[in-house]
């Protein structure tokens, strides 16, 4: 703790602590006899190792075993790092001014507490940790002789093991534990207890971490209240139509088709940053794709068929709305995804309803596919179908964890130390509440994307993928295309969306944002946060388009609106939701997208 003194600690008052622990006591026996009785009717069980991490850390292993000198350098050197450690702690004690031997990445939140800094036992502790799983990470990535698939698993589950292992994890080293154990007399470690069983109660024995006051939001309420309507729907979507707020709008109406991984209403979170309101307000008429969150009766829909009764199903009923034939579309994420395969599927047709396509952080070559490609090999698809084959779907909560993997210290262990080592309620927050509000996947969709793409990276070959009897040819678009990716994407990696930049035929506007694949697309003016950058040349490495290109402060959504409205086919009278050959259905946000993964 800092060296100053402390106020004293808090005795515990021994009759709650003893009802606690009773409430405690009952509560885990439950919890344990449930999941006895699941085993016994063969629920909640799984491969032991579905990720195929033993395999990968094995040859690992063998590789570095053979080459000892190799090994003993690099013991040699963590040696020698905590040598220079001990000596700086040492000349602190003393008194005197020091540099430490390793400070945390900027942005790294674990060590925010003075006392890490400022207390001497804490600032070793944190060092020394520090140190070690630099020597781990460095070490993994040495071994030679590893196939490309096999080093990025070792280095993925190295970096897992090194966070869990940070002694902000721990109540006995950390130190903002410790003195709320002390001033609480223990009670944040009770109610720390308390939160734990709930998470267990509420993922029926498995750990479902609660990241938000999910009570704090309402679809409809304070969150997707854009004004619209539901104006059509298939099995697989409801489209809404949204208000307009301007007298007049753009001819052809704007097409947002997000992934149906998440829900829609990430471009839709609070007026603030609603990208779905601020298009309305420039303009458009907007139209979104609102996924449903299928159950085992959609368990054979396809990719085709999200392809067939999404984009193309919607481009009829807004005909059927505006009266305009032509439409501009946007597609984020597997949304763009999905969009390219149309795109392709419809110039092999010769249809060119879609004046310009938009694609938000978008792969569509997986060859470089970012750290998800971790998740994806013959033996984890073959785990993997098994699994989707007995429900027929995805679950929501294991795509939800394999995203939290990925940031597993924002993610994952902060939530660890806030709700049950500190004995605190999260907070409410919008963005946790839309990433805690998961999706199920059709196996069959699922397993074909993750199998055919992300694994044997066939939409970058010309005729690699048939949809409805049409072989796909990326290189045939020649719609004008806007693409957005992020700086710092670590699930469509920026270097790898560009390909498409090189694929397509047509003309293609390629922008960078800063930030990641959520922060870095929803990004509202107004914020005045992270900027981007823009290139009139397309080269042929991303690295020597970055080099070239212009950096702007603020949002891209103006550099979007400029580039769109070009697309936008003049002005006519604003269109409401209903007033035409379409029906309202109900209100928005609809119905599809208040089924949650847990009903």
């Amino acid at each position: 703790m800092a060296e100053q003194q402390g106020p004293k600690a808090k005795p515990a008052d021994p009759v709650e602590m003893s009802r606690a622990m009773a409430r405690i006591a009952e509560r885990s026996q439950r919890l344990v006899s449930e999941f006895l009785e699941r085993q016994q009717r063969g629920e909640g069980r799984s491969d032991p190792d579905p990720f195929n991490i033993a395999g990968a850390f094995q040859e690992m292993t063998a590789r570095m075993m053979a080459d000892p000198a190799k090994m003993v350098e690099a013991q040699i050197g963590l040696w020698q790092d905590h040598m220079k450690l001990w000596q700086t702690t040492a000349a602190r004690m003393m008194g005197q001014e020091t540099e430490p031997a390793i400070a945390p990445e900027p942005g790294d939140r674990r060590f925010k507490h003075p006392d890490w800094d400022e207390n001497q036992l804490f600032d070793f502790i944190k060092q020394s940790y520090l140190l070690t799983a630099r020597w781990m990470q460095s070490t993994v990535q040495g071994v030679e002789g590893l196939d490309d698939k096999t080093a990025k698993k070792v280095d993925f589950y190295t970096r897992q093991f090194a966070d869990a292992l940070a002694p902000s994890n721990f109540v006995m080293t950390n130190p903002e534990v410790l003195r709320a154990t002390l001033d609480s007399g223990g009670e944040n470690l009770v109610k720390g207890l308390e939160n734990l069983l709930d998470d267990l109660e509420r993922g029926k024995g498995r750990l479902d971490i609660k990241m938000t006051d999910t009570e704090a939001f309402e679809l409809g309420r304070n969150i997707a209240v854009t004004p619209g309507k539901v104006v059509f729907q298939t099995d697989l979507m409801q489209l809404i139509q949204y208000q307009p707020s301007t007298e007049q709008v753009h001819r052809r109406p704007l097409l947002i088709v997000p992934p149906w991984i998440n829900k829609y209403y990430i471009l839709d979170l609070r007026e603030k940053n609603s990208f779905i309101k601020w298009a309305v307000a420039e303009g458009f008429t907007v139209f979104v794709v609102s996924w449903v969150n299928p159950n085992r009766e959609l368990a054979q829909k396809t990719f085709e068929d999200y392809m067939i009764e999404g984009p193309l199903a919607a481009l009829g009923a807004m005909e059927k709305a505006t009266g305009e034939s032509h439409a501009n579309v946007i597609g984020y994420c597997l949304g763009g995804t999905l969009l390219a395969v149309t795109l392709a599927y419809m110039t092999a047709k010769g249809d060119t309803r879609f004046a310009s396509a938009t694609f938000l952080a978008a792969l569509t070559d997986f060859e470089e596919a970012g750290e998800l490609g971790v998740f994806v090999d013959e033996e984890q698809l073959a785990s993997l179908e098994h699994k989707m084959a007995e429900k027929g779907y995805l679950e929501g909560a294991q795509m939800a964890t394999t995203f939290n993997m990925l940031r597993a210290n924002d993610l994952i262990w902060s939530f660890v130390v806030n709700n049950y080592l500190l004995g605190k309620d999260p907070f409410p927050f919008d963005l946790l509440y839309w990433n805690s509000d998961s999706t199920r996947l059709p196996a069959a969709m699922h397993g074909f994307y993750l199998r055919k793409m992300y694994l044997e990276n066939l939409l970058v070959k010309p005729g690699g993928l048939t949809f409805d009897g049409v072989a796909i040819d990326l290189t045939t678009i020649e719609t004008p295309a806007f693409m957005l990716s992020a700086k710092e994407d670590h699930i469509a990696p920026w270097t790898s969306t560009y390909a498409a930049t090189q694929l397509f035929s047509g003309p293609v506007k390629f922008v960078l944002a800063a930030s990641g694949h959520i922060a870095g697309v929803v990004n509202p003016p107004a914020a005045g946060k992270y900027s981007h950058w823009t290139n009139a040349k397309n080269p042929k490495s991303p690295e020597d388009w970055l080099e070239t290109a212009k950096e702007h402060p603020g949002s891209w959504w103006p550099t979007w609106s400029k580039w769109a409205a070009r697309h936008g086919g003049g002005k006519v009278a604003a269109r409401v939701p209903g007033d035409r050959q379409l029906e309202v259905i109900e209100d928005a946000p609809g119905s599809y997208v208040a089924v949650r993964a847990q009903d």
